[in-house]
């Protein structure tokens, strides 16, 4: 049985469940972002319990078709943009369709629909997220996460940048108090 999580963002989350399910006794598979799949047949007192343990750390079990595409639209936009090395070189329509098996007009229609925004825009925010990461962490310069982030060029990361933030990215960088959105907020 697979089951779909939404606000599953990061490694931590991915632990939390792990934990959850173990202590249910249920055998699972890979855990995913947003998604895991338990090998067990699952009863609905544990199912219960499972839900509930999930939300008192603000994780929730999904079960609409719609809003389980949608998180995992959100999904593989986080995993590409934060956890992979680089982002692919194709387009993202391109992407998210051969991830998702789904017409990339129907996902960004649907997106769009459900969250008041689109896909790209969506994308942006992580993106411009991913940015402040990497110069707080303050190993590459501007040139190297525009490249790492497949930015046209450090002018195109810096309008970007500056349109989102309101900051340029010099600015951000001078900032003693650097402030990251958490994942969960964006």
């Amino acid at each position: 049985m697979r089951l779909y999580i939404k606000y599953m963002v990061s490694i931590r989350c991915k632990m939390l469940l792990k934990a959850e399910l173990e202590k249910l006794g249920l055998i699972y598979g890979v855990i995913e972002l947003g998604e895991v799949e338990v090998k067990d047949s699952i009863t609905a007192a544990q199912l219960k319990q499972l839900k509930a343990n999930l939300l008192k750390s603000g994780l929730e079990l999904m079960d609409d078709k719609k809003a389980i595409l949608i998180e995992r639209i959100k999904n593989v936009i986080i995993e590409m943009v934060h956890y992979e090395d680089e982002l692919p070189k194709v387009k993202n329509s391109d992407y998210l369709s051969e991830k998702l098996q789904y017409d990339y007009t129907y996902l960004a229609n649907l997106f769009s629909e459900t969250t008041g925004t689109t896909i790209e825009h969506f994308i942006i925010i992580h993106k411009i997220e991913r940015v402040k990461e990497l110069m707080i962490y303050d190993e590459l310069n501007l040139t190297e996460i525009s490249y790492k982030l497949n930015y046209s060029s450090v002018a195109h990361l810096s309008n970007q940048f500056k349109k989102i933030t309101g900051l340029t990215p010099s600015f951000f960088k001078s900032l003693k108090h650097k402030k990251r959105t958490p994942l969960e907020n964006v």
